[in-house]
């Protein structure tokens, strides 16, 4: 009898984790430049894809033509029973607000934006760390003394990314130029290549040889620009190194797709909470890339130096301006 019990008993509770795991629906609003924008986006998507691949449970996505569709989007998930739902990018803080307090039992979750709900789990980077690595790697590779940044829409992230790349690049190699251009100020600055290898250009006729871009979709035309000068780029968010193999000198890697991915297995796993973390350097939140596409380009006393920094960063010895912080960029 007692035997039969614990058997019923483990047949529930297989049952009910089977359940539970098929009651997981996850989705993923990106944000404007599509998720193969090998970038921001993208990061994204491989996170969803590997939550995919680990459990078998299948996410919906939607790819964004223009800002009115954010809260469309959401909502329609929201309705059919989707969640988590994951919106990604600062842009979607209004339409997660508006849409999670209409279905307080579904679980959001945003990136790069703080909205303060019960139902929401807010994700945020220390992006200023990992390109203060990068910049760091940048003023070790130029020989002109003269380096570049291109940033993709004029606002305040994007600002933390150019803070920490001035003060990595400037700490390295003392006087050190650096020239900085952002593409424009609306959701278009995302998307619009030509520009960004007009940018680049410029930056490189003005004597810069390593370009670092912030910039979404806007900075595949910034890679290719550097590829075709004979110069170096730096990737962003993605892995972007094997874009141009020889060309780019490093990626820093903002883990959108560890985000996504810990979202979706949270949720699965019943460890979903809300509230909002901030992941950096301590935490694998961002990095820099080093692989055999651009392995070559990586010297001994480079990585020696870039190790050394980001040690130095987690243990406190370095801290990097934080320009979300004090909208101030001193370097």
């Amino acid at each position: 009898m007692k035997r039969s019990l614990l058997a019923a008993a483990a047949a529930v509770l297989l049952f009910t984790n089977a359940g539970f795991a098929e009651d997981v629906k996850p989705a993923v609003v990106y944000d404007l430049g599509g998720k193969f924008d090998k970038s921001f986006n993208e990061s994204a998507y491989n996170g969803a894809e590997k939550f995919k691949a680990d459990t078998g449970i299948d996410y919906r996505d939607f790819e964004l033509q223009n800002d009115s569709q954010r809260e469309q989007a959401m909502r329609n998930f929201a309705r059919r029973g989707l969640s988590p739902i994951v919106a990604i990018g600062f842009s979607q803080a209004n339409a997660v607000e508006k849409v999670a307090k209409e279905f307080p039992d579904t679980k959001f979750a945003i990136v790069d934006m703080v909205v303060d709900l019960p139902n929401v789990r807010s994700i945020v980077f220390k992006e200023h760390e990992g390109s203060y690595l990068v910049g760091l790697l940048a003023a070790m590779a130029s020989k002109s003394g003269k380096v570049g940044f291109i940033g993709g829409m004029d606002i305040p992230l994007i600002s933390r990314f150019a803070c920490g790349y001035v003060q990595g690049a400037k700490a390295t190699k003392d006087g050190l130029e650096v020239f900085q251009n952002m593409t424009g100020t609306t959701g278009a600055a995302w998307n619009d290549p030509v520009k960004g290898g007009e940018l680049a250009k410029s930056q490189f006729d003005q004597g810069a040889d390593v370009v670092y871009h912030a910039a979404g979709a806007t900075g595949i035309g910034v890679l290719q620009a550097a590829a075709d000068a004979g110069k170096l780029g730096i990737g962003v968010d993605s892995n972007q190194n094997a874009l141009h193999p020889g060309s780019v000198l490093t990626s820093m890697l903002k883990r959108v797709d560890v985000a996504v991915h810990k979202a979706f297995m949270d949720a699965k796993e019943g460890n979903w909470s809300a509230g909002f973390s901030v992941l950096g350097l301590a935490e694998g939140g961002v990095d820099w890339a080093l692989d055999d596409n651009n392995k070559s380009l990586i010297s001994d006393e480079m990585k020696a130096a870039v190790d050394k920094a980001k040690a130095d960063i987690v243990a406190g010895k370095i801290v990097v301006h934080d320009y979300m912080a004090d909208k101030t960029c001193p370097h």
